[in-house]
């Protein structure tokens, strides 16, 4: 995404006094833009034929807008879910919500049947397996979400849908991994759940993989750190160089294309990675800079002396990973596939304003969390002590 400062303030005017850019505390996005051509703010139509959905999950971060997306396009909703994250959150626009745990108790789906199944929580291969005990000859489509956290190399540059993935270590079973290893095998159990997707719906199914995940909603604080911090103004740590890549998707982009792709039948796997154009973490940063009046400066130091600082990639200089090494692909994943079937980005600046909107609309506990690194983000009190040290660094070289 070739474009500077100022490209950044004129996008955000426009569609700012076009769409309000706000965000509803409520998830009532009544004018959800409909992005079936680059992003604008036009109201949603209806599908031609509507589709009975049914969404596992639904509750959490990415569900609530796929929920909302298909109700405004005419679709017909149920949720299968464990009814503990937000419940009640759709009660009475849904259709039907199930409650159940794919883990090990899927019998609420026994008898039912959909059109199309988005699967968003699965992480173990045991669960889809689970869920088929009742869907498996009861849909049409189903449509699994993954992760690129599925590749082998990620110093690989332009990684895309051909490239290796991790394999499981051949003494560990995938069914019968319990979580305490969920996490240090995350990629590997993504992947036999691919697997355990393309087996039991031959011919009909889609497996998307997102890169990070951003935008309202979103509590790990992997993007939201960057907004709510430079909403504070001052000197703000950039990491390393300001043509370092970033890559993201937002959330109601990614659920708004899972829509079209079940209207639509696309099936297939697919990288779903944002923006449309190669976008640096200058452009970035600047980007949320431009829906703010609090005078933000950055400071950009280098990898190097962020190493010997302590300063972690992605948890505390949160979507970033060093562009050198085995992580020089990390944020220059390849996602042309699915941009050719409709996936389409909205600006880095609305994103960033509606997280914030959003941000400043969670309790204060949780607002004072972010600024303090609590979950991700270098934090403000440690940025300043590393910002010291490194402008110390300069007058004594």
């Amino acid at each position: 995404m070739a474009t500077d400062r100022r490209s950044f303030i004129r996008t955000v005017s426009a569609v700012g006094g076009a769409a309000g850019l706000g965000v509803l505390p409520t998830l009532a996005h009544a004018a959800r833009p409909e992005a079936a051509t680059p992003w604008s703010p036009h109201p949603v139509e209806k599908a031609r034929v509507p589709l009975n959905i049914l969404i596992l999950g639904g509750t959490g971060f990415t569900g609530p807008e796929q929920v909302e997306h298909a109700i405004a396009r005419g679709h017909r909703v149920t949720l299968f879910n464990r009814n503990q994250t937000r419940p009640g959150l759709f009660k009475g626009r849904v259709e039907e919500e199930l409650i159940g745990d794919l883990n090990n108790d899927t019998s609420a789906l026994e008898g039912k049947q959909f059109d199309v199944v988005l699967d968003n929580p699965t992480t173990f291969p045991a669960w889809v397996r689970n869920a088929a005990k009742y869907l498996a000859g009861n849909v049409k489509h189903y449509m699994f979400i993954s992760t690129t956290s599925t590749y082998a190399d990620n110093g690989i540059i332009g990684l895309n849908e051909e490239s290796p993935v991790k394999s499981m270590p051949a003494d560990l079973d995938p069914y019968t991994l319990d979580r305490a290893h969920a996490s240090r095998y995350y990629g590997q159990l993504k992947v036999r759940a691919e697997e355990e997707v393309r087996q039991t719906y031959p011919d009909m199914w889609t497996v998307i993989r997102p890169c990070l995940i951003v935008g309202p909603l979103d509590r790990t604080d992997r993007f939201t750190w960057w907004p709510a911090r430079i909403d504070q103004g001052g000197e703000v740590l950039a990491p390393d160089k300001p043509d370092g890549p970033s890559q993201f998707i937002d959330a109601r982009d990614l659920a708004e294309w899972m829509i079209r792709v079940a209207e639509n039948r696309v099936m297939g796997l697919y990288n779903a990675i944002g923006p449309e154009h190669p976008m640096t973490m200058a452009e970035m940063l600047y980007g949320v800079k431009a829906v703010t009046t609090a005078g933000a400066r950055f400071t950009w130091v280098p990898w190097e002396f962020l190493q010997e600082q302590g300063v972690r990639p992605w948890r505390d200089m949160t979507a970033w990973q060093p562009p050198y090494g085995s992580t020089a692909g990390y944020e220059r994943r390849n996602a042309a596939k699915a941009i050719r079937n409709g996936l389409t980005f909205r600006p880095v600046a609305v994103t960033a304003k509606d997280t914030l909107d959003w941000h400043k609309t969670r309790p204060a506990e949780e607002q004072a969390a972010t600024l303090r690194g609590e979950i991700n983000g270098i934090g403000m009190e440690r940025e300043a002590e590393v910002l010291a040290a490194w402008h110390a660094s300069q007058k004594s070289g």
